[in-house]
């Protein structure tokens, strides 16, 4: 790949930016100071700009501490999105929420640019559970959880059998198995109860870090990254 059109997605400025920096000779090349904008770089390249190295990886995953009243969308021309919310160069290159939480929900959500990762967390063969704090408006009963292990029919589909554990009388902590639109709050209503609140506290093999508060974000470790392709089931398909 040419080097300025490698550096200006990255997010080190627009091509024209990136290419004065070249010609100023700000930029080196497995130690070579490079003139030339064309210049072709493969991704093992080590490349500085300004005497710093730059981060060349192109696949990136991430976790985000979602806060309220943002939508999980790539762009909105009303509201605040959690794209608004990351630096430049995770937008450009594409990196992109997996699934979706409700404007009003916060907590854990993934972002990564690895599309067949994204794809297969989200199939609803592999049912990755999905694990929420929901704040309701009336007491919860053991007969709460039974109708939720049962698995409930919302109309459009049948949910798995989930997991709701009594936390206080009024929050539970639910495990559910697909992730469609709205689900935890159907279920809920579907026993009578409005939800609250509704904090996503793990997908997957991961769990929200409590470091994180809401709006922040950092990227996975390669413990993080591993488990995920595990669960996605990457790892036997590359066996």
């Amino acid at each position: 790949m040419r080097l300025d059109r490698r550096l200006s997605e990255l997010a080190l400025g627009t091509r024209r930016e990136v290419q004065a920096l070249i010609r100023q000779g700000l930029v080196q090349v497995d130690g070579q100071t490079v003139r030339d904008p064309g210049t072709h770089t493969d991704d093992t390249a080590e490349i500085l700009v300004r005497g710093m190295p730059v981060d060349l990886r192109r696949n990136r995953s991430l976790m985000m501490n979602k806060p309220g009243g943002v939508l999980t969308a790539a762009r909105d021309r009303k509201q605040k999105t959690v794209m608004d919310l990351l630096p430049e160069v995770y937008l450009s290159l594409g990196c992109m929420p997996v699934g979706r939480l409700d404007r009003d929900t916060t907590g854990l959500l993934l972002f990564t640019t690895d599309g067949e990762l994204n794809h297969r967390l989200l199939s609803p063969a592999r049912h990755v559970d999905k694990v929420y704090r929901a704040k309701v408006d009336l007491m919860l009963t053991q007969e709460d959880v039974r109708r939720f292990e049962e698995g409930m029919d919302l109309g459009d589909f049948v949910t798995r059998p989930a997991e709701l554990v009594i936390e206080d009388s009024l929050t539970g902590i639910v495990t559910i198995h697909e992730g469609r639109f709205h689900q935890v709050k159907r279920m809920f209503e579907k026993v009578g109860k409005t939800v609250l609140q509704l904090d996503r506290l793990a997908f997957g093999p991961l769990r929200l870090d409590e470091n994180l508060k809401a709006g922040e974000f950092r990227e996975l470790t390669d413990e993080e990254i591993a488990a995920l392709h595990l669960a996605a089931g990457m790892e036997a398909d590359r066996a």
